[in-house]
């Protein structure tokens, strides 16, 4: 974003075409209006964190696009997806199909699978999840280190701010739990200079696709052996999606000062050129882990 004002002085030159004229007006209201945001934060005291929105954009490019930012982009974000349009199973950076997937049933439905660049288990998601992710600079916020814990710490706060007085809102174990029930599955990928902090929100969920999943080797300590409907529960029993949405904005709003942004805007300042490890497994991945795999069932979140 920081390259907005060269671009406006470089365009200046362009034969006045309508097309040019659209172009220079629209990067000098980018200008403008950053450069507004950035006097603004001063005043407060707190780091600019652009804000993109999304809703139902399939989660291998939502993923792909926050891995670019994480390593090419040097600002802070905030990327809400409400919903993914098409039901897709997502792994960990380390996740093995045979352990984690019912394969047989997996490529009998056609069911995506994607390896995502970040650490965490594997979920299915669809139109019943939100997806909010953060993306900052190490020194974004004061008193969190770019060390798991801490960054889980302080997600918790924020999260609660969200949460309050609506059930026992806790982080337990890296869940976000109302109770002993879970909502909310993390993951993080921490760099030199950066970190990002994901996470899955089950605002509502099919009962049928959790048998997609095996049952996970490691479980946290207080899911005590619960299957699927025991341990987890919706949180659209608990407030409404938009509400949870805005007051999420809100509470972010207390650390960072928001800057609305759009897929356009950062395709015209990250470029096109980045090499992403976040891939979709093909068929033939899937079936060679598929001949290796016991024949046993069960499920997981």
């Amino acid at each position: 974003m920081a390259q907005c004002p060269t671009l406006a002085l470089q365009y200046t030159a362009l034969p006045e075409t309508e097309t040019a004229k659209k172009h220079l007006n629209r990067n000098r209201g980018s200008v403008l209006r950053m450069t507004m945001i950035q006097q603004q934060a001063g005043k407060m005291g707190h780091p600019l964190m652009n804000l993109l929105r999304l809703n139902g954009t399939p989660i291998l490019q939502q993923l792909q696009l926050e891995e670019k930012l994480l390593r090419t982009s040097s600002d802070n974000w905030c990327i809400i997806n409400d919903g993914t349009d098409t039901p897709a199973i997502v792994m960990g950076v380390s996740g093995k199909p045979s352990e984690l997937l019912e394969i047989g049933p997996v490529l009998r439905d056609r069911v995506p699978v994607i390896r995502r660049f970040t650490g965490g288990g594997t979920v299915i998601v669809d139109s019943g999840t939100v997806f909010i992710t953060l993306i900052c600079n190490k020194d974004a916020v004061p008193g969190v280190q770019p060390y798991p814990r801490s960054i889980m710490s302080w997600s918790g706060l924020l999260y609660n701010e969200v949460f309050r007085g609506l059930g026992d809102f806790k982080l337990r174990e890296n869940d976000y739990v109302f109770g002993d029930h879970k909502f909310g599955g993390n993951a993080q990928s921490i760099t030199k200079n950066r970190w990002i902090h994901h996470t899955s929100f089950l605002w509502d969920y099919a009962v049928g696709n959790m048998a997609y999943l095996k049952q996970p080797a490691r479980a946290p300590q207080y899911r005590l052996g619960r299957d699927h409907t025991e341990f987890i529960c919706r949180l659209k029993e608990y407030l409404p999606r938009s509400v949870f949405i805005d007051k999420t904005v809100e509470s972010i709003e207390t650390y960072f000062s928001v800057n609305p942004t759009n897929m356009e805007t950062i395709d015209e300042s990250q470029g096109a050129e980045f090499v992403h490890s976040t891939t979709l497994l093909i068929r033939q991945e899937l079936e060679e882990a598929s001949a290796s795999q016991p024949k046993t069932t069960g499920v997981s979140v």
